[in-house]
């Protein structure tokens, strides 16, 4: 008998559609405790292989399977070409299933429940509103009755008094931050497969610091990545709207 197997969890690379299936990558941690005298296991990637006609009836789209939380059942084969399974082990798929997020089980609140929250919302908005009027009523009328040489203020003074924007930390080097999904990735860096491990030791990084620690090359007008496809694979992963780039230098 085959062996079969499960995985859940979300598409960690970009869909490749072939002529009769589509194939995605994902991947799954080993158990954090091994028995007494064995190495404990590492992450594993896949490549999940799934018929046209099954991943259409899921309504998955290329976008929308990075995000969402899948579960695959199917059996492992080292029957597929190298370069169409990136992954470790390659995963022939039998049934995919769309599983229900948070979000999905709190729309299922009563709508009673929903009308007494948004009653409620609506009235401390209009409570809040008042408040604020009568403050801003309030100010108004004190600001009148100041004297006028205590309005003037030094240019100097107001510069120093405004508040510093803080922009969010990026890595050195960084030139822009531009939107996750205006990159495009070349079909050469879609065939190739970054190393698992040091893919993890990025993504625990940016747990760690909250940014990428290097920015991705891209070129500046098209948009397509020259360089940083493990970085590109980790804003993936941990579902980045935005990251930092640096631009190639064109000729």
């Amino acid at each position: 008998m085959p062996h079969k197997m499960t995985l859940t969890g979300s598409a960690t690379g970009p869909l490749r559609e072939y002529d009769r299936y589509v194939a995605f990558d994902m991947r799954e941690k080993g158990s954090p405790s091994a028995p007494k005298g064995l190495k404990k296991s590492t992450f594993i990637s896949y490549t999940v292989f799934v018929a046209k006609k099954a991943f259409n009836k899921t309504g998955l789209t290329k976008k929308s399977i990075m995000h969402e939380k899948i579960l695959i059942q199917g059996e492992p084969t080292l029957d597929i070409p190298i370069d169409e399974c990136p992954g470790e082990i390659g995963v022939i798929c039998f049934q995919i299933t769309v599983l229900p997020n948070k979000n999905d089980k709190e729309s299922n609140e009563s709508n009673d429940k929903k009308e007494a929250k948004q009653e409620g919302s609506k009235a401390q908005q209009e409570v809040a509103a008042t408040k604020q009027e009568e403050k801003q009523d309030f100010v108004a009328k004190e600001a009148k009755t100041v004297q006028p040489e205590l309005n003037e203020t030094p240019v100097e003074e107001k510069k120093a008094a405004q508040p510093k924007k803080q922009l969010p930390t990026q890595p050195k080097g960084t030139q822009d931050i531009v939107s996750f999904d205006d990159i495009i990735v070349p079909e050469a860096f879609l065939k190739t497969r970054p190393n698992p491990v040091k893919t993890e030791e990025v993504i625990e990084f940016v747990k760690r610091t909250g940014h990428l620690d290097k920015p991705l090359t891209i070129e500046k007008d098209s948009k397509v990545l020259k360089d940083g496809y493990r970085r590109y694979i980790v804003a993936k992963t941990v579902k980045m709207d935005k990251v930092p780039v640096v631009y190639e230098h064109q000729k």
